[in-house]
Protein backbone atom coordinates (compact mmCIF):
# COMPACT_ATOMS: atom_id res chain seq x y z
CA UNK A 1 0.00 0.00 0.00
CA UNK A 2 1.68 3.25 -1.34
CA UNK A 3 0.21 7.08 0.08
CA UNK A 4 -0.60 9.40 -2.86
CA UNK A 5 0.76 13.07 -0.89
CA UNK A 6 0.86 17.16 -2.87
CA UNK A 7 3.91 16.94 -4.40
CA UNK A 8 5.92 20.36 -4.24
CA UNK A 9 4.26 22.55 -6.35
CA UNK A 10 6.32 25.24 -6.59
CA UNK A 11 8.86 27.91 -4.78
CA UNK A 12 5.50 29.88 -3.73
CA UNK A 13 2.95 27.89 -3.36
CA UNK A 14 2.55 25.46 -0.06
CA UNK A 15 -1.05 24.23 -0.10
CA UNK A 16 -3.92 23.93 -2.14
CA UNK A 17 -7.78 23.50 -2.23
CA UNK A 18 -8.68 19.67 -3.84
CA UNK A 19 -11.06 21.03 -6.80
CA UNK A 20 -11.95 18.11 -8.18
CA UNK A 21 -11.14 14.49 -7.83
CA UNK A 22 -10.17 12.94 -11.21
CA UNK A 23 -10.85 9.08 -10.11
CA UNK A 24 -12.55 7.45 -8.02
CA UNK A 25 -12.11 4.42 -4.94
CA UNK A 26 -11.60 1.15 -6.71
CA UNK A 27 -10.03 2.88 -10.24
CA UNK A 28 -7.36 1.58 -11.63
CA UNK A 29 -4.58 4.23 -12.30
CA UNK A 30 -1.04 4.00 -14.14
CA UNK A 31 1.77 5.95 -13.55
CA UNK A 32 1.93 9.93 -14.50
CA UNK A 33 -1.92 9.40 -15.08
CA UNK A 34 -3.71 12.77 -13.32
CA UNK A 35 -5.76 11.67 -10.12
CA UNK A 36 -6.62 14.86 -8.81
CA UNK A 37 -6.92 18.61 -9.61
CA UNK A 38 -5.31 21.21 -7.00
CA UNK A 39 -6.78 24.72 -6.83
CA UNK A 40 -3.96 27.03 -5.56
CA UNK A 41 -4.06 30.48 -4.75
CA UNK A 42 -2.53 30.94 -8.34
CA UNK A 43 -3.74 28.25 -10.79
CA UNK A 44 -5.00 24.62 -10.98
CA UNK A 45 -2.64 22.22 -11.23
CA UNK A 46 -3.01 18.71 -11.56
CA UNK A 47 -1.56 15.86 -9.29
CA UNK A 48 -0.11 13.12 -11.07
CA UNK A 49 -0.03 8.99 -10.10
CA UNK A 50 3.56 8.45 -9.40
CA UNK A 51 2.53 4.62 -9.04
CA UNK A 52 0.84 2.19 -11.15
CA UNK A 53 -2.45 0.50 -9.09
CA UNK A 54 -5.67 0.86 -7.91
CA UNK A 55 -7.02 3.77 -5.45
CA UNK A 56 -8.09 1.75 -2.45
CA UNK A 57 -8.82 4.82 0.15
CA UNK A 58 -9.86 8.98 -0.69
CA UNK A 59 -8.93 10.63 2.42
CA UNK A 60 -9.49 13.88 1.75
CA UNK A 61 -12.30 15.31 0.23
CA UNK A 62 -13.11 17.95 -2.44
CA UNK A 63 -13.66 21.24 -1.03
CA UNK A 64 -10.42 20.41 2.11
CA UNK A 65 -7.31 22.46 2.03
CA UNK A 66 -4.35 20.08 1.50
CA UNK A 67 -0.58 20.95 2.42
CA UNK A 68 2.36 20.10 0.46
CA UNK A 69 3.82 16.26 1.71
CA UNK A 70 -0.06 15.75 2.99
CA UNK A 71 -1.80 12.14 2.25
CA UNK A 72 -4.50 12.55 0.18
CA UNK A 73 -5.33 9.22 -1.19
CA UNK A 74 -4.13 5.73 -0.39
CA UNK A 75 -3.15 2.97 -3.76
CA UNK A 76 -2.36 -0.45 -4.07
CA UNK A 77 0.18 -1.69 -6.39
CA UNK A 78 -1.33 -5.24 -6.49
CA UNK A 79 -4.73 -4.58 -6.20
CA UNK A 80 -7.53 -5.18 -8.67
CA UNK A 81 -10.33 -2.22 -10.33
CA UNK A 82 -13.65 -2.04 -9.58
CA UNK A 83 -13.00 -3.15 -5.59
CA UNK A 84 -13.36 -0.77 -3.04
CA UNK A 85 -9.94 -2.11 -1.29
CA UNK A 86 -7.95 -5.28 -2.01
CA UNK A 87 -9.42 -8.56 -0.64
CA UNK A 88 -6.44 -9.49 1.24
CA UNK A 89 -7.33 -6.28 3.26
CA UNK A 90 -11.42 -6.93 3.64
CA UNK A 91 -11.40 -10.84 3.82
CA UNK A 92 -10.01 -11.19 7.28
CA UNK A 93 -11.79 -7.62 8.92
CA UNK A 94 -14.91 -9.79 7.16
CA UNK A 95 -13.90 -13.39 9.17
CA UNK A 96 -13.64 -11.40 12.44
CA UNK A 97 -17.02 -9.44 12.53
CA UNK A 98 -19.07 -12.28 10.98
CA UNK A 99 -19.15 -14.57 14.64
CA UNK A 100 -19.56 -11.22 16.59
CA UNK A 101 -22.78 -10.09 14.46
CA UNK A 102 -23.87 -13.46 15.24
CA UNK A 103 -23.62 -13.63 18.67
CA UNK A 104 -25.49 -10.24 18.81
CA UNK A 105 -28.22 -11.15 17.03
CA UNK A 106 -28.77 -14.05 19.53
CA UNK A 107 -28.16 -12.13 22.40
CA UNK A 108 -30.64 -9.34 21.29
CA UNK A 109 -33.70 -10.57 20.10
CA UNK A 110 -34.85 -7.00 18.69
CA UNK A 111 -33.16 -3.72 18.80
CA UNK A 112 -35.52 -1.02 19.82
CA UNK A 113 -36.11 2.23 17.68
CA UNK A 114 -34.79 4.25 20.60
CA UNK A 115 -31.42 2.10 19.42
CA UNK A 116 -31.05 3.38 16.38
CA UNK A 117 -29.95 6.92 16.22
CA UNK A 118 -27.15 5.72 18.87
CA UNK A 119 -25.85 2.79 16.38
CA UNK A 120 -25.93 5.52 13.52
CA UNK A 121 -24.05 8.65 15.22
CA UNK A 122 -21.17 5.45 16.27
CA UNK A 123 -20.90 5.21 12.65
CA UNK A 124 -18.18 6.69 10.37
CA UNK A 125 -19.80 10.09 8.82
CA UNK A 126 -18.44 11.22 5.88
CA UNK A 127 -18.44 15.42 5.80
CA UNK A 128 -16.15 17.95 4.82
CA UNK A 129 -14.83 20.02 7.31
CA UNK A 130 -16.83 23.46 6.64
CA UNK A 131 -19.83 20.74 7.49
CA UNK A 132 -18.32 19.77 10.40
CA UNK A 133 -17.66 23.18 11.94
CA UNK A 134 -21.06 24.36 11.09
CA UNK A 135 -22.73 21.10 12.47
CA UNK A 136 -20.87 22.41 15.35
CA UNK A 137 -21.87 25.95 15.60
CA UNK A 138 -25.83 25.28 14.69
CA UNK A 139 -25.40 22.06 17.20
CA UNK A 140 -26.95 19.71 14.60
CA UNK A 141 -25.94 15.63 14.62
CA UNK A 142 -24.13 14.78 11.46
CA UNK A 143 -25.58 11.85 11.49
CA UNK A 144 -29.02 12.78 11.18
CA UNK A 145 -27.97 14.92 8.23
CA UNK A 146 -29.42 14.00 4.65
CA UNK A 147 -26.67 13.91 2.28
CA UNK A 148 -27.66 14.94 -1.22
CA UNK A 149 -24.12 14.36 -2.51
CA UNK A 150 -24.28 10.66 -4.56
CA UNK A 151 -21.43 9.55 -2.45
CA UNK A 152 -23.15 10.03 0.80
CA UNK A 153 -20.69 13.40 1.63
CA UNK A 154 -22.38 15.81 4.09
CA UNK A 155 -21.72 19.58 2.81
CA UNK A 156 -22.34 22.79 4.84
CA UNK A 157 -25.70 23.39 2.26
CA UNK A 158 -26.76 20.12 3.99
CA UNK A 159 -26.46 21.18 7.44
CA UNK A 160 -27.96 24.13 7.01
CA UNK A 161 -31.23 22.74 5.51
CA UNK A 162 -31.17 19.98 8.68
CA UNK A 163 -30.72 23.10 10.37
CA UNK A 164 -33.92 24.90 9.06
CA UNK A 165 -35.85 21.78 8.72
CA UNK A 166 -35.40 21.13 12.59
CA UNK A 167 -36.63 24.67 13.43
CA UNK A 168 -39.57 24.22 11.19
CA UNK A 169 -40.67 21.23 12.75
CA UNK A 170 -40.20 22.81 16.85
CA UNK A 171 -44.03 22.64 17.84
CA UNK A 172 -45.24 26.02 19.42
CA UNK A 173 -47.25 24.85 22.99
CA UNK A 174 -48.46 28.47 24.17
CA UNK A 175 -49.36 31.55 22.50
CA UNK A 176 -47.19 33.31 23.11
CA UNK A 177 -44.20 31.61 21.72
CA UNK A 178 -45.67 31.90 18.36
CA UNK A 179 -45.39 35.71 19.03
CA UNK A 180 -41.50 36.37 17.95
CA UNK A 181 -41.96 34.75 14.85
CA UNK A 182 -44.13 37.75 13.52
CA UNK A 183 -41.54 40.25 14.34
CA UNK A 184 -38.93 38.61 11.75
CA UNK A 185 -35.23 39.53 12.39
CA UNK A 186 -32.41 40.45 9.58
CA UNK A 187 -30.84 36.96 10.50
CA UNK A 188 -34.01 34.69 9.83
CA UNK A 189 -34.26 36.54 5.66
CA UNK A 190 -33.10 34.21 3.39
CA UNK A 191 -28.65 34.09 2.50
CA UNK A 192 -26.81 31.82 0.47
CA UNK A 193 -23.28 31.17 2.29
CA UNK A 194 -20.59 30.46 -0.33
CA UNK A 195 -16.92 29.24 0.28
CA UNK A 196 -14.68 31.53 -1.29
CA UNK A 197 -12.54 30.27 -3.93
CA UNK A 198 -8.33 29.82 -2.96
CA UNK A 199 -8.21 32.21 -5.91
CA UNK A 200 -10.53 34.96 -4.80
CA UNK A 201 -9.20 35.10 -1.44
CA UNK A 202 -5.53 35.68 -2.66
CA UNK A 203 -6.97 38.29 -5.34
CA UNK A 204 -8.98 39.75 -2.12
CA UNK A 205 -5.84 39.66 -0.29
CA UNK A 206 -3.47 41.17 -2.94
CA UNK A 207 -5.91 44.15 -3.85
CA UNK A 208 -6.18 45.31 -0.16
CA UNK A 209 -2.36 45.19 -0.16
CA UNK A 210 -1.58 47.08 -2.89
CA UNK A 211 -3.96 49.91 -1.50
CA UNK A 212 -2.04 50.04 2.04
CA UNK A 213 1.46 49.74 0.53
CA UNK A 214 1.50 51.50 -2.31
CA UNK A 215 0.59 55.46 -3.03
CA UNK A 216 -1.79 54.93 -5.79
CA UNK A 217 -3.10 57.23 -7.99
CA UNK A 218 -5.09 57.39 -11.53
CA UNK A 219 -5.08 60.07 -13.87
CA UNK A 220 -7.08 60.21 -17.16
CA UNK A 221 -7.41 60.88 -20.77
CA UNK A 222 -9.14 60.38 -23.63
CA UNK A 223 -8.25 58.85 -27.02
CA UNK A 224 -10.32 58.99 -30.71
CA UNK A 225 -10.06 56.01 -31.70
CA UNK A 226 -10.99 56.69 -35.40
CA UNK A 227 -7.69 56.15 -37.44
CA UNK A 228 -7.53 52.99 -35.22
CA UNK A 229 -10.81 51.40 -36.25
CA UNK A 230 -10.31 52.71 -39.74
CA UNK A 231 -6.57 50.93 -40.16
CA UNK A 232 -8.25 47.90 -38.40
CA UNK A 233 -11.17 48.37 -41.23
CA UNK A 234 -8.41 48.35 -44.01
CA UNK A 235 -6.35 45.65 -43.15
CA UNK A 236 -8.36 42.68 -41.22
CA UNK A 237 -9.33 40.82 -43.95
CA UNK A 238 -5.75 40.29 -45.55
CA UNK A 239 -4.22 40.07 -41.71
CA UNK A 240 -6.31 36.76 -40.76
CA UNK A 241 -5.55 35.55 -44.08
CA UNK A 242 -1.79 36.15 -43.35
CA UNK A 243 -1.32 35.04 -40.12
CA UNK A 244 -4.64 33.26 -39.32
CA UNK A 245 -5.75 35.67 -36.29
CA UNK A 246 -8.03 38.52 -36.12
CA UNK A 247 -6.19 41.76 -35.80
CA UNK A 248 -8.12 42.98 -32.34
CA UNK A 249 -7.57 46.31 -30.24
CA UNK A 250 -5.62 45.04 -27.75
CA UNK A 251 -2.29 44.22 -29.90
CA UNK A 252 -2.16 47.92 -30.61
CA UNK A 253 -2.62 49.41 -27.11
CA UNK A 254 0.37 46.71 -26.31
CA UNK A 255 2.43 48.25 -29.00
CA UNK A 256 1.78 51.56 -28.07
CA UNK A 257 2.52 50.66 -24.18
CA UNK A 258 5.78 49.35 -25.22
CA UNK A 259 6.68 52.81 -27.10
CA UNK A 260 5.43 54.68 -23.95
CA UNK A 261 7.26 52.77 -21.90
CA UNK A 262 10.68 53.08 -23.51
CA UNK A 263 10.12 56.82 -22.93
CA UNK A 264 9.47 56.84 -19.65
CA UNK A 265 11.29 53.26 -18.10
CA UNK A 266 10.55 53.89 -14.12
CA UNK A 267 6.56 52.70 -15.20
CA UNK A 268 8.44 49.54 -16.70
CA UNK A 269 9.85 49.68 -12.93
CA UNK A 270 9.43 48.18 -9.53
CA UNK A 271 10.29 48.73 -5.76
CA UNK A 272 12.84 46.61 -3.74
CA UNK A 273 13.61 47.36 -0.72
CA UNK A 274 15.26 50.74 -1.15
CA UNK A 275 16.23 50.48 -4.40
CA UNK A 276 14.75 50.84 -7.56
CA UNK A 277 14.67 47.39 -10.79
CA UNK A 278 14.22 49.20 -13.87
CA UNK A 279 13.28 46.44 -16.12
CA UNK A 280 15.28 46.43 -19.38
CA UNK A 281 12.23 43.64 -21.34
CA UNK A 282 8.89 44.28 -21.87
CA UNK A 283 6.51 41.41 -20.44
CA UNK A 284 3.08 42.74 -20.71
CA UNK A 285 0.43 41.29 -18.89
CA UNK A 286 -3.19 41.04 -20.03
CA UNK A 287 -6.12 40.56 -17.43
CA UNK A 288 -8.84 38.27 -18.39
CA UNK A 289 -11.52 37.94 -16.73
CA UNK A 290 -12.45 33.80 -15.39
CA UNK A 291 -15.35 32.20 -13.54
CA UNK A 292 -12.47 32.00 -10.76
CA UNK A 293 -11.66 35.58 -10.81
CA UNK A 294 -8.80 37.75 -12.81
CA UNK A 295 -6.05 36.38 -13.87
CA UNK A 296 -3.07 38.26 -15.56
CA UNK A 297 -1.08 36.27 -18.22
CA UNK A 298 1.80 37.23 -19.51
CA UNK A 299 2.97 38.41 -23.32
CA UNK A 300 6.60 37.63 -23.28
CA UNK A 301 8.84 39.81 -24.65
CA UNK A 302 6.21 42.21 -26.31
CA UNK A 303 8.80 44.37 -27.96
CA UNK A 304 10.02 41.80 -30.30
CA UNK A 305 6.92 40.42 -31.61
CA UNK A 306 4.62 42.03 -34.54
CA UNK A 307 0.94 42.21 -34.32
CA UNK A 308 0.21 38.90 -35.07
CA UNK A 309 2.54 37.42 -32.23
CA UNK A 310 0.94 39.56 -29.87
CA UNK A 311 -3.40 38.99 -31.08
CA UNK A 312 -2.01 34.78 -31.43
CA UNK A 313 -0.02 35.11 -27.75
CA UNK A 314 -3.35 36.88 -26.40
CA UNK A 315 -5.71 34.26 -28.20
CA UNK A 316 -3.64 31.74 -26.40
CA UNK A 317 -3.54 32.81 -23.25
CA UNK A 318 -7.41 33.70 -22.81
CA UNK A 319 -8.21 30.48 -23.87
CA UNK A 320 -5.76 28.71 -21.55
CA UNK A 321 -7.09 30.83 -18.46
CA UNK A 322 -10.73 29.99 -19.40
CA UNK A 323 -9.76 26.12 -20.03
CA UNK A 324 -8.18 26.53 -16.40
CA UNK A 325 -5.11 25.27 -18.09
CA UNK A 326 -2.13 28.14 -17.49
CA UNK A 327 0.64 27.57 -15.76
CA UNK A 328 3.01 29.36 -13.19
CA UNK A 329 5.35 30.56 -15.57
CA UNK A 330 2.61 32.05 -17.45
CA UNK A 331 1.71 34.29 -15.03
CA UNK A 332 5.19 35.24 -13.72
CA UNK A 333 7.43 38.30 -14.13
CA UNK A 334 5.23 40.36 -15.96
CA UNK A 335 6.36 44.39 -16.10
CA UNK A 336 2.98 46.05 -16.73
CA UNK A 337 -0.28 45.35 -17.33
CA UNK A 338 -3.59 46.35 -19.51
CA UNK A 339 -6.79 45.51 -18.24
CA UNK A 340 -9.88 46.16 -20.73
CA UNK A 341 -13.04 46.97 -18.73
CA UNK A 342 -14.41 47.86 -22.44
CA UNK A 343 -15.17 44.34 -22.93
CA UNK A 344 -18.11 44.65 -20.01
CA UNK A 345 -19.34 48.26 -21.04
CA UNK A 346 -17.07 50.28 -18.76
CA UNK A 347 -16.90 53.62 -19.29
CA UNK A 348 -14.84 54.50 -17.49
CA UNK A 349 -12.81 53.23 -13.92
CA UNK A 350 -9.72 53.19 -11.72
CA UNK A 351 -7.58 50.45 -12.26
CA UNK A 352 -5.72 48.58 -9.35
CA UNK A 353 -2.26 47.64 -9.48
CA UNK A 354 -0.72 44.43 -10.20
CA UNK A 355 1.55 44.31 -7.43
CA UNK A 356 5.13 44.63 -7.59
CA UNK A 357 4.48 46.16 -11.10
CA UNK A 358 4.26 50.26 -10.49
CA UNK A 359 2.28 51.01 -13.58
CA UNK A 360 -1.45 49.57 -15.12
CA UNK A 361 -3.42 50.75 -18.05
CA UNK A 362 -7.27 51.17 -18.40
CA UNK A 363 -9.06 50.68 -21.33
CA UNK A 364 -12.57 51.46 -21.44
CA UNK A 365 -15.90 50.96 -24.19
CA UNK A 366 -16.03 53.08 -27.38
CA UNK A 367 -18.63 55.32 -27.20
CA UNK A 368 -19.47 57.90 -30.47
CA UNK A 369 -19.63 61.56 -28.78
CA UNK A 370 -19.72 64.92 -30.56
CA UNK A 371 -16.27 66.36 -30.48
CA UNK A 372 -14.75 70.14 -31.37
CA UNK A 373 -11.96 69.47 -34.36
CA UNK A 374 -8.96 71.88 -34.39
CA UNK A 375 -11.10 73.84 -36.48
CA UNK A 376 -13.65 74.58 -34.62
CA UNK A 377 -15.97 72.90 -36.26
CA UNK A 378 -18.39 69.52 -34.55
CA UNK A 379 -17.61 66.17 -35.03
CA UNK A 380 -19.33 62.69 -34.41
CA UNK A 381 -16.03 60.49 -33.30
CA UNK A 382 -15.40 57.24 -31.68
CA UNK A 383 -14.07 58.34 -27.90
CA UNK A 384 -12.51 55.70 -25.44
CA UNK A 385 -11.62 56.69 -21.79
CA UNK A 386 -8.40 55.80 -20.87
CA UNK A 387 -7.02 55.46 -17.36
CA UNK A 388 -3.15 55.05 -15.92
CA UNK A 389 -2.65 54.02 -12.11
CA UNK A 390 0.70 54.40 -10.76
CA UNK A 391 2.77 54.10 -7.90
CA UNK A 392 3.35 57.86 -7.05
CA UNK A 393 6.71 56.29 -5.18
CA UNK A 394 8.48 56.26 -8.31
CA UNK A 395 6.26 57.87 -10.63
CA UNK A 396 5.55 61.76 -10.79
CA UNK A 397 2.79 63.15 -11.56
CA UNK A 398 4.00 64.83 -14.94
CA UNK A 399 5.67 61.57 -15.91
CA UNK A 400 2.37 59.78 -15.22
CA UNK A 401 0.26 62.37 -17.68
CA UNK A 402 2.85 62.47 -20.26
CA UNK A 403 3.01 58.57 -20.48
CA UNK A 404 -0.85 58.86 -21.22
CA UNK A 405 -0.73 61.41 -23.48
CA UNK A 406 2.14 59.32 -25.71
CA UNK A 407 -0.01 56.49 -25.96
CA UNK A 408 -3.13 58.84 -26.83
CA UNK A 409 -0.50 60.59 -29.58
CA UNK A 410 0.37 56.78 -30.89
CA UNK A 411 -3.32 55.61 -30.95
CA UNK A 412 -4.66 57.86 -33.11
CA UNK A 413 -1.99 57.94 -35.45
CA UNK A 414 -1.49 54.09 -35.58
CA UNK A 415 0.34 53.59 -39.02
CA UNK A 416 3.77 53.92 -37.12
CA UNK A 417 3.02 51.45 -34.95
CA UNK A 418 1.99 48.93 -37.68
CA UNK A 419 4.87 49.87 -39.84
CA UNK A 420 7.16 48.84 -36.59
CA UNK A 421 5.21 45.66 -35.55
Amino acid sequence: MQEIKIPELAESITEGTIAEWLVKKGDKVEKGDPIVELETDKVNVEVNAEISGVITEIISSEGDDVAVGDTIAKVDENGEAGGDASPAEEAPKEEKEAPAAKEEKAETPKSSEKDEPAKESKGEVIASPAARKRARELNIDLSKVAARDPLGRVRPEDVEAAAKAGNESKPSNTKKQEAPKAAKTDFEKPVERVKMTRRRQTIAKNLVNVQQETAMLTTFNEVDMTAVMQLRSERKEKFVKKNGVKLGFMSFFTKAVVGALKEFPLLNAEIQGNELVIKKFYDIGIAVSTDDGLVVPIVRDADRKDFAGIEQSIVDMGTKARDNKLALSDLQGGSFTITNGGTFGSMMSTPILNAPQVGILGMHNIVKRAMVMPDDSIKVRPMMYLALSYDHRIVDGAEAVQFLVRIKQMLEDPYDLLLEG
